[in-house]
């Protein structure tokens, strides 16, 4: 079955002022976002991707454009299955404020439980993505090969779930994976089971560094900004 790259978009004008961006039109990407995207086509350079589907949220778009004009070969599919997850009410509010929300403890330990209000709830998120992943891989296979490479650039909740899916974690575990801005995370699909190759691999070890502020032990919502 062929390996999936996963890439989540670059940064954006909502991680940079602190929002849940959801599904909230107009999200771009700030100029550092625009600046991984225009790193993308080389640090993919080898890879023969044998199809690109993107989620339809502009950031992400945005993301892959400079991917699609080094390789005008390739037609972009979009799926909406891939897109960010419906937070409902809680979509362009500010993260500082969502934190006093009960809610956000049950997002934080608990998502398995975990439903947005007038949104949708992140167990249907990870189904409606892993089922989207299945249709490619079958897709993808069938057109190129079992041995073909394709992409899938999409937002930091959907891929933290597949991550999760494809290592048999419990999605209540999910919020134990990081995944930055414009990071490529690599999937390879097998009959009996999926190989994690890569995570979170942005080739950038700044992250790392110790902060004046340390991050706290609260996963980021919605993937958080990455490196200062």
């Amino acid at each position: 079955m062929p390996t999936l790259i996963l890439v989540r978009h670059g940064r954006s004008t909502a991680n940079t002022e602190g929002l849940l961006a959801g599904w909230t039109p107009g999200v771009a990407l700030d100029e550092r976002g625009a600046a991984q995207a225009a790193e993308l086509p080389g640090r993919l350079a080898e890879l023969p991707l044998a199809a690109i589907v993107t989620s339809p949220l502009q950031r992400c778009q945005e993301t892959i454009r400079p991917l699609l004009q080094a390789r005008p070969e390739l037609n972009p599919h979009t799926d909406e299955r891939i897109g960010e997850c419906h937070y409902g009410d809680w979509s362009g509010r500010k993260l500082a404020e969502l934190k006093d929300e009960p809610l956000m403890e049950v997002v934080q330990a608990h998502p398995s439980a975990a439903a947005f209000p007038g949104g949708e709830s992140m167990r249907a998120m990870q189904t409606r993505a892993a089922e989207a992943v299945r249709e490619w891989n079958a897709r993808v296979e069938r057109d190129h090969g079992a041995d073909a490479v394709y992409l899938m650039c999409s937002h930091g909740d959907i891929i933290k779930s597949l991550v999760a899916e494809a290592l048999g974690l419990h999605l209540d575990l999910f919020q134990r994976i990081s995944v930055e801005p414009c990071s490529i995370t690599a999937i390879r699909y097998t009959r009996l089971r999926p190989f994690l190759v890569r995570l979170g691999d942005t080739g950038d070890f700044t992250s790392l560094v110790p902060r004046e502020e340390p991050p706290g032990d609260e996963a980021q919502v919605g993937g958080g900004a990455g490196a200062p």
